[in-house]
């Protein structure tokens, strides 16, 4: 039976292994300049690690905007992580940890190709459609509730 946990980067190790993560997703797969990659919301974000089978395969970040809202970011699945619930299981993780730091809202930008993940979460897209890193993305927001 395989297992999967969601928890808050919470060591030099976790944090290693989110940012090899997302080189291997981001830089590696999806071609992102390393130096796009990479900024200075790592520093105060909420980092999360999720390990199946205590392997690390995913990660994602939230970072809080201010004025109640935070940015769900760098949602990163490796291929052996993908189909498994994982990507779903981090969404909510960083939403229940929004509302624990008395957030009531979520934005991210998505991959328009995950536009459909993203929407049977509840998240609606809004304004055009804007490359990042050449990538076309849209913006997305989920009221909390």
């Amino acid at each position: 039976m395989t297992t999967t946990e969601i928890r808050l980067a919470r060591d030099e190790r976790d944090r290693a292994a989110v940012f090899v993560i997302r080189g291997a997703v981001f830089v590696a797969e999806q071609q992102v300049p390393v130096e796009e990659e990479w900024d200075s919301r790592d520093t105060t974000a909420d980092h999360f690690l999720a390990l199946v089978d205590g392997v690390p395969v995913g990660t994602v970040r939230l970072v809080d905007l201010g004025g109640g809202t935070g940015l769900l970011g760098r949602l990163a699945v490796l291929p052996q992580g993908r189909g498994n619930g994982t990507g779903i299981a981090l969404v909510r993780a960083v939403e229940e940890r929004a509302r624990q730091r008395g957030l009531d809202t979520v934005e991210l930008h998505a991959q328009t190709h995950a536009l459909g993940f993203y929407t049977r979460l509840g998240y609606t897209a809004h304004g055009e459609e804007f490359l990042d890193a050449g990538i076309p993305h849209m913006h997305m927001v989920r009221e909390l509730g």
